[in-house]
């Protein structure tokens, strides 16, 4: 289970209109405890008009570079996104996770591979990390980034996106799509969809030599590149995503209301393992999921997002079944192995038993 731990903000920097990059000093003797895999996150973690809000956010710093640094976004209403841009500051302590997140690249120098990436808005975050990596430690391997925005102003990153670029012109290839400022090339006007991934497709690579995809940003645009890579043969294994939000997902609603129904009245015993620690209680199958449950009765657990997408929560089911009403972000391995997110998770067995600790 991830740990967390007070970290001090080192220093904030202004990206672009609403969006600031948070560096944090990281005690050497964490340095191990916080190392990270490109495209992985930390949970930060503070105290907002009386109320503990716990948000994830991508790293954008690089292995390498020996740096902590995530990018926080100002979203209307978001109580952390609005406190991290308006109201936090270099020298400020926030409670923050180690890292986690199975949107990854692990990195190795003998890779000769061609690496394609779709992103839009804050979705460049852990996908900067990840070009930067490539570049620095795969000396034989191609990156490839479709990057959309509302227009010029809006890009996250742009100076140092071109500086990379600049320093590796034969390999590493970025294209920027705009939605609301004109590009000379039309084929980059708008926003990126499953016409524009089959233009990129045909011309600037081909799916056939492609060892992986990664895409990062809206659901709509993540979920109409890949079923557009799909339809172009790729293999769904090598298409890895990263949704930021769940906002604008359509769910299983239908499906969960009949699954209720059914078990409507039934009760499960649940028992939760937590640092060496085991607590026990009951569950309605048509009650609250396992997370909110167990933090209910006072327990003391890795969450985040608590929308299926951030895998925080994730733990592993020793006994019993439970049904999951989304699932953005375990592996089909995973699944396999007996893990769950437990933000999700009802229990359908009159017992049930959820390790943390393995």
């Amino acid at each position: 289970m991830s740990t967390i731990h007070k970290l001090k903000v080192s220093k904030i920097i202004k990206e672009t209109e609403d969006c600031v990059t948070v560096s944090f000093d990281i005690p050497s003797d964490l340095h191990k405890l916080f190392s990270y895999i490109p495209g992985q996150y930390l949970t930060l973690e503070a105290d907002i008009d009386g109320e503990k809000v716990r948000r994830s956010y991508s790293l954008c710093s690089a292995p390498h570079e020996n740096k902590w640094k995530v990018a926080v976004k100002k979203v209307p209403q978001g109580k952390f996104s609005t406190y991290a841009n308006d109201v936090l500051k270099a020298g400020d302590e926030i409670n923050v996770m180690s890292p986690k997140g199975n949107f990854k690249l692990q990195c190795n120098a003998e890779n000769d591979n061609h690496y394609v990436s779709f992103a839009a808005g804050s979705g460049i975050t852990p996908m900067l990390s990840m070009i930067k990596e490539v570049m620095e430690t795969e000396p034989m391997s191609q990156f490839t980034l479709f990057y959309g925005n509302k227009n010029t102003e809006s890009i996250i990153f742009r100076e140092e996106i071109e500086g990379i670029k600049n320093n590796y012109l034969d390999r590493l290839s970025v294209h920027y799509v705009l939605s609301r400022e004109k590009l000379m090339s039309e084929i980059f006007n708008g926003r990126i969809d499953e016409e524009k991934c089959r233009m990129y497709a045909k011309s600037f690579f081909n799916p056939a030599e492609i060892h992986s995809y990664y895409l990062c940003g809206p659901s709509q645009m993540i979920f109409a590149v890949r079923d557009t890579l799909k339809d172009l043969e790729v293999s769904e294994s090598s298409i890895k995503f990263e949704l930021f939000t769940t906002d604008d997902m359509p769910t299983s609603q239908k499906h969960i209301a009949e699954i209720a129904e059914l078990d409507r009245g039934k009760m499960s015993s649940v028992k939760v393992t937590v640092d060496g620690v085991s607590f026990d209680f009951d569950l309605a199958y048509d009650g609250e999921n396992v997370l909110d449950a167990s933090l209910g009765y006072g327990a003391d657990l890795p969450f985040a997002c608590k929308g299926g997408v951030c895998c925080t929560c994730k733990a592993k089911l020793v006994k019993g079944e439970v049904v999951m009403d989304v699932n953005y972000t375990l592996e089909p391995d995973e699944i396999e192995a007996g893990y769950i997110l437990t933000c999700q998770s009802h229990p359908r067995t009159e017992t049930i038993e959820i390790d943390f600790d393995v």
